[in-house]
């Protein structure tokens, strides 16, 4: 027999376990249509509004260094250390010499080397939120009741109330490769990708992967002892994605029950067409059948079955975590998905895990990091755009801060926490091509001109997508909130 667990226990957000299994129907804070989108059909609200049908925000947790991504500074060689830089096919643009499939693909792509802001904290909900100031213990609170709706939740959120379906076979908002660090020696829920005051259910609908890692992780500190096969470095090619039913977790669910899903999932399968004959299914309510209907719908399956692609190409994206990440992104909004993240997230070790390089900077960068980043990303781009959906699909690379442009003397060097000037890179979806906004100092430290701030990405992309970045959500008191906070949108940024 098919156990569902979950109980009517209330959560501590008002919610009951039900209401959390729920993924249709217009939410408790819902508003009306009007109120909800500004605009409204013959509003004209300019240039490349409404271009994006979907979005691909694509993020390396614990921030990439610029110099060796997007804004190398060759002329200071003590600032870009072991690493050069190489032309790209935009003239007068280069990028780190590490990355040439990068560089070929640069002609789709428009970098704000001017990010900035006051925060140089892993504040990945800051990012990626409308929240207006930080401070770090709330990166580890993720119900913490002063964060705002993560950008893919109120696109969730939006659309649930614009269309007349309460959900759809492919969820609106999507998270891969798993729950942000729930696969680390120290698990901990980050804040950020969440519904926060809009409610749990507006969380990502979250993936899990099943595969084996093949590569042996660069040490991160100098006190590890554990090697570790990393899967970001590379995988099986049997490495499969699937729904995770503990998806969308309450605030009083442990890590642990994390472990559990895989055994419920297998469970789902052996029962899957026992449940379409079974009476007892009838008897289900609208809200859990739903439910489950995500988790087992052939669409949302098949979407997320990268074995169906060429073996070539699954190649030419990286046979790892993050570029299998990417391909299932792009099977995931060419089925219909609306908002889809992909973290390159920490694995095994959380201490300086993923992009985090306080120690041993270049052997990470040049054994792990750098190359599947040049494979993902130029091969996400050329692919969307031979299938002709670039144009209508936004693709964001963008972290939490960027890196110091000195180099420290931990072993194997490494870069600092540095939000005060890094880099972000936008493409399709209505965005310029082949275009550089921003400059900054001789040594990468300081923004010149044009600073940018993640909130102006944010409400550049709701923009894009069709969204009034003036619209306002209500909290759980039913005071309205700008959903980009005081982000404005950048023109420049337009193609």
């Amino acid at each position: 027999m098919l156990r569902i667990l979950g109980t009517k226990k209330q959560l501590c957000d008002g919610l009951t376990r039900r209401d959390f299994l729920q993924v249709g129907g217009i939410g408790a804070f819902g508003l009306s249509l009007g109120n909800a989108i500004s605009a409204q059909a013959g509003d004209d609200l300019g240039k490349a509004f409404g271009q994006a049908k979907s979005c691909i925000l694509l993020f390396p947790y614990g921030s990439p260094s610029s110099h060796e991504t997007f804004d190398p500074k060759p002329e200071m060689p003590d600032v870009q250390g072991e690493m050069k830089s190489i032309a790209t096919n935009v003239p007068g643009l280069h990028v780190c010499d590490h990355l040439p499939r990068l560089a070929k693909v640069m002609d789709k792509v428009t970098v704000v080397r001017s990010m900035t802001h006051p925060y140089p904290v892993h504040g990945l909900a800051y990012a990626v939120t409308g929240l207006p100031t930080y401070t770090p213990e709330l990166e580890t609170v993720a119900r913490d009741n002063r964060h705002w709706p993560f950008i893919g939740s109120v696109v969730d959120y939006l659309e649930r109330q614009r269309s007349s379906e309460s959900q759809s076979d492919i969820p609106h908002n999507i998270g891969l490769p798993w729950l942000v660090n729930s696969k680390t020696d120290n698990p901990a829920v980050n804040a950020g990708p969440f519904g926060a005051f809009l409610g749990s259910k507006y969380d990502p609908l979250w993936t899990d992967f099943d595969g084996q890692g093949l590569h042996i992780a660069p040490k991160n500190t100098e006190g590890q002892t554990e090697r570790f096969r990393n899967p970001f470095g590379g995988t099986t090619p049997d490495g499969r994605f699937h729904l995770s039913p503990d998806s969308q977790l309450p605030a009083d669910v442990s890590i642990e029950r994390l472990r559990m899903r895989q055994a419920l999932l297998a469970q789902f399968d052996r029962n899957r067409l026992s449940l379409d004959r079974s009476s007892q299914a009838q008897g289900w309510d609208n809200q859990q059948q739903l439910a489950m209907s995500l988790l087992t719908s052939n669409k949302m399956r098949d979407a997320l079955d990268i074995g169906r692609e060429p073996i070539e190409l699954r190649e030419r994206y990286g046979m790892n975590l993050f570029g299998q990440g990417c391909l299932a992104a792009r099977r995931l909004v060419e089925a219909g998905g609306k908002f889809v993240t992909v973290f390159w997230d920490c694995f095994g070790q959380f201490a300086n895990g993923a992009w985090d390089t306080h120690q041993y900077h270049y052997p990470r960068m040049k054994e792990l990091l750098l190359p599947g980043f040049d494979l993902a990303y130029p091969t996400l781009l050329q692919d969307l755009d031979e299938r002709g959906m670039l144009d209508e699909t936004l693709v964001i690379w963008m972290s939490e801060h960027g890196r110091t442009p000195q180099i420290n003397s931990k072993p194997g060097g490494g870069r600092e926490h540095w939000s005060r000037a890094y880099s972000v890179a936008l493409a399709g979806g209505g965005t310029a091509r082949g275009k550089v906004v921003g400059q900054t100092t001789r040594d990468g430290g300081e923004v010149l001109d044009n600073p940018v701030s993640p909130k102006d990405i944010l409400a550049t992309a709701f923009h894009l997508l069709g969204i009034d970045p003036h619209t306002t959500v209500p909290d759980r008191q039913g005071r309205p909130h700008p959903i980009a906070g005081s982000g404005k949108l950048r023109s420049e940024l337009l193609g």
